[in-house]
């Protein structure tokens, strides 16, 4: 008797939880699509205000510092040689 309690109530709880999902899971995924639809079209705005320069227009992100010499400017001049043979 307690076995089939148990089984009768599994099934109720299992059914109610499919009914459920059936209706709740489509509003669920609805709203996820609209917030990547909402943030794709932010990028896609944000992308053509940036690419509004005209044509050949070179953006720089980062401009590195100069390389400094590792030979001390007290060492000297480079002194061209010839090879002998």
């Amino acid at each position: 008797m307690l076995l089939i309690r148990f089984l009768l109530i599994s099934i109720c709880v299992l059914y109610i939880i499919r009914s459920l999902a059936r209706y709740l899971l489509p509003v669920l995924f609805e709203s996820v699509v609209n917030k990547a639809q909402q943030q794709h079209n932010q990028n896609q705005q944000q992308q053509q205000r940036q690419s509004k320069r005209p044509e050949g227009a070179i953006k720089v992100d980062y401009i590195p510092q100069g390389k400094k010499s590792t030979v001390p400017d007290s060492e000297g001049e480079f002194v061209d040689y010839e090879e002998i043979k």
